[in-house]
């Protein structure tokens, strides 16, 4: 029985069907009853511009409605349906119901514009025989029940049959306005264009209540899942009858200013006293009302219906109730039921011009996501994107940027209203429907695009300002789930100054086996990526050994455009474990030009993050400029808002001073956070053991920043990370290339003189032979000595490199 049902109430309408819906509801009730209004308010050029504007938004979701129909198959639910394949169920629910409601409530403004038309004749009635009915009630009432039952007993057939003879009467009536005539004289064409009435109401109050008249350009969509050619019918009856309806509004517009003064205009039936015979207006606007309000009570239902059919109702068996058809009609009758009781409700209110204003705000929300939808169609490029039709971006994105001004021009109070219901609907449906697509998705694909494009443009970017470098960091670790100190170091450069990358190890040959341990770690990491709000960007490679991983990772692309140009190591210092992955492939790392930092953990990690000391020394120059420059980078994240950074060197006795200074200039031409009370400068005794001191110094340090020499790596191997017992976390840093820390622009300015004698001052080597004398002892990592021979000196005749300097010392 529900199989024969089925058939014959299916698909039977056409194009026509989709014209008359939408003409009937764009010269509807606001034409014949509040235009005149809007010309004696704001004037001719006024209304034009209503109408333009009004177009502005309509005509682009006119176009995005055509593009996307001819994408996808659009079943019943209409403009709901699109928007809910298009965005996700959720937010396309939040959409639909907003759009819903401006439905169910444009049902309750036909239907009182429906007994507006009655007055002439209850003025009549009263004149004639002394009957006097005063209440528009006893008509709208009525009327909104009638429809109810035309639609439960008949169906949408008989609806849009109806809707050919309402056509007919509504030109008819156009025709008796235009060949109607009077004896005002509107004068010139300026005098036209700009006369209107005194202390008249505002443009945009006037926009609020006319626009209500241009909606009807998505009324067709809600015939969608009765339609046999969707995807035919919906473009050309939409874009026909939104080409009609605006020149008839144009032609209305001017007739109405050569006809009567603006304080006539201003009666709601201004065009009867214009027309060859009054009476047809009334009739016309009578026909025009009950029209669109029978368009509407076809258009709200469905949508519901399909929101039921969804299962995005907080109650299943409240879905299922307005799921219910009609068994004759296939009409959704429980749905048409809710939406006559929230019409009802509107309709007892009875102020048009207060339920105009509440209709435009939700349109207007559902307008700017169809528009959005589209806009955000074209930018993501998604193969499986293949209208027959396309629109253009820049009115897309024209169209949803006119609905959000639009609305707060109108009334800043009904926009933040409608925005808010449209938010708490949002969060409604997500916490009953958790599992469904959401936001995220919506913008996926545009953000891919615009990812490519940058990176694109910043690969082809050749020129690079010298100061403009900044570190690019990849770290590897095969015991990401164990330790997690790598990622925290990443985790804090990619915050704000530099960009991190995380590779996990998995060892061995790829396989099906791998490839799914694969899948699962990096699942892992990207929620521990997300868990942490790091910017730091998550993956895996399996490889046989770190060799040939460090062979991959060294050639991978940067995630900014550029190339990265650091690789990070860990290890634990207690153990010694993983420091012989760097030690074995450090040529083959530094021959690609990066620099190297090791950290080595300790079970203190990070301890409460308030304090790094950078230790330096007078053969370190190379390396101490990146040490420094790491160190400030970390402090700019706020896991560090309360920490410091504390300055050792040490030196000779005779140059104790010489190094402070140094050391302060330094800081002060870099624009570093660093107090001049955070420097010390200790002297180097003949019996001095470095590591002693260091452990001394900084056994309360969060974080030590040492640097290391590539020469002693190679010749100490791991004995040259030993010896530091019972320190917090420490950080080796060897760099391939000096590091410049540049003075500001107006100290460079200043001292432009003094600099043309005088050798630049820079974090590189010393022309004095002290700074290029090699550490003796080798207990201490210094800077890297000239050596010849196979073993040479990484980047000696590299340029150096500047330190880019934010314009703030912090956050």
């Amino acid at each position: 029985m529900q199989t024969a049902t089925a058939t014959k109430a299916g698909p039977s309408l056409g194009t026509g069907a989709v014209f008359l819906t939408t003409i009937s509801t764009i010269l509807g009730a606001i034409l014949f009853l509040r235009f005149g209004y809007a010309v004696g308010n704001i004037g001719l050029l006024g209304a034009l511009a209503v109408i333009v504007l009004g177009h502005v938004v309509t005509l682009p979701t006119a176009l995005a409605i055509t593009e996307i129909a001819t994408n996808q198959r659009v079943a019943g639910g209409g403009a709901y349906h699109i928007i809910s394949r298009s965005f996700g169920i959720v937010i396309g629910a939040a959409v639909g119901l907003a759009l819903y409601l401006s439905q169910a409530i444009s049902v309750a403004f036909y239907v009182i514009a429906f007994a507006e038309a009655f007055k002439p004749l209850f003025a009549w009635m009263k004149g004639a025989w002394g009957i006097g009915i005063s209440e528009p009630r006893l008509i709208s009432v009525p009327a909104a029940l009638g429809l109810l039952g035309l639609i439960w007993w008949k169906g949408a057939g008989v609806g849009v049959k109806a809707l050919y003879g309402v056509v007919v009467i509504l030109f008819a009536s156009l025709l008796l306005f235009f060949l109607g005539s009077s004896d005002y004289d509107a004068g010139s064409f300026t005098q036209a264009l700009t006369v209107h009435k005194e202390g008249g109401d505002s443009f945009f109050l006037v926009f609020a209540i006319i626009f209500p008249a241009f909606t009807g350009v998505a009324a067709g969509l809600g015939l969608s899942g009765d339609l046999k050619d969707p995807k035919r019918s919906i473009p050309m009856g939409t874009m026909l009858a939104t080409f009609v309806g605006a020149v008839v509004y144009v032609l209305v517009a001017i007739k109405l200013a050569y006809s009567a003064p603006p304080g006539v205009l201003d009666d709601q039936f201004a065009m009867a006293s214009i027309a060859i015979w009054g009476p047809a207006i009334p009739i016309g606007l009578g026909c025009a009302a009950i029209s669109s309000a029978l368009g509407s009570i076809l258009v709200a239902p469905r949508t519901l219906q399909a929101l039921a059919a969804d299962e995005v109702l907080p109650l299943p068996r409240i879905s299922t109730w307005l799921r219910k058809q009609a068994p004759k009609t296939g009409e959704p009758i429980n749905a048409a039921l809710v939406t006559t009781g929230i019409a009802l409700v509107f309709i007892l209110i009875g102020d048009v011009d207060f339920v105009a204003q509440i209709i435009s705000m939700f349109f207007m929300v559902t307008y700017g996501a169809i528009c959005l939808i589209s806009f955000l169609e074209h930018f993501a490029a998604d193969p499986s994107y293949r209208p027959s039709f396309r629109s253009r971006w820049y009115l897309s994105l024209t169209g949803a940027l006119a609905c959000v001004w639009c609305m707060f021009e109108m009334s800043p109070l009904y926009a933040f209203l409608a925005i808010a219901s449209m938010f708490a609907l949002f969060l409604v449906v997500a916490h009953f429907n958790p599992e469904r697509r959401g936001l995220t998705s919506m913008f996926q694909g545009a953000v891919f695009q615009f990812s490519r494009q940058l990176q694109v443009f910043a690969q082809k970017s050749t020129v690079e300002r010298s100061s403009a470098w900044r570190p690019s960091v990849v770290a590897i670790s095969r015991d990401s789930f164990r330790r997690l100190d790598e990622f925290e170091i990443l985790k804090w450069i990619a915050h704000r100054y530099g960009f991190g990358t995380y590779i996990h190890h998995i060892e061995g040959y790829f396989s099906k086996s791998t490839g799914e341990e694969s899948a699962d770690v990096h699942a892992r990491l990207v929620a521990r990526a997300e868990a942490s709000r790091s910017n730091v960007y998550v993956d895996t490679i399996v490889s046989p050994s770190s060799t040939t991983l460090i062979a991959q990772v060294i050639q991978l692309p940067g995630i900014s455009g550029k190339a990265n140009n650091m690789l990070l190591f860990g290890y634990e210092r207690d153990r010694d474990v993983g420091i012989d992955d760097l030690v074995d492939n450090y040529q083959m790392v530094v021959a690609a030009g990066f620099d190297v930092a090791v950290l080595g953990t300790s079970p203190r990690g990070f301890g409460y993050r308030r304090e790094i000391h950078v230790w330096l020394t007078q053969v370190d120059h190379e390396n101490s400029a990146l040490m420094i420059l790491m160190a400030y980078i970390l402090l700019g994240h706020p896991d560090w808002k309360d920490g410091e950074i504390r300055m050792f060197t040490i030196a000779s006795d005779e140059n104790l001073e010489a190094e402070e200074e140094r050391l302060a200039l330094t800081i002060r031409e870099g624009r570093l956070p660093i107090a001049r009370s955070n420097i010390e400068v200790i002297s180097q005794g003949s019996d001095t053991d470095r590591r002693e001191l260091i452990v001394e110094r900084s056994a309360d340090a969060d974080l030590i920043i040492m640097g290391f020499r590539g020469e002693l790596l190679r010749r100490k191997r791991t004995e040259l990370f030993q010896g530091y017992e019972g320190l917090g976390n420490m950080l080796f840093i060897n760099t391939t290339k000096a590091i410049e820390i540049d003075r500001p622009e107006s100290e460079l300015d200043q001292n432009l003189a003094e600099d043309k004698d005088e050798p630049e001052k820079v974090l590189t080597p010393s022309a004095d032979k002290k700074a290029t004398e090699k550490d003796a002892s080798g207990e201490l990592p210094g800077a890297r000595p000239d050596v010849a021979g196979e073993e040479g000196r990484e980047g000696a005749q590299a340029p150096p490199r500047r330190l880019a300097r934010p314009e703030s010392s912090g956050e």
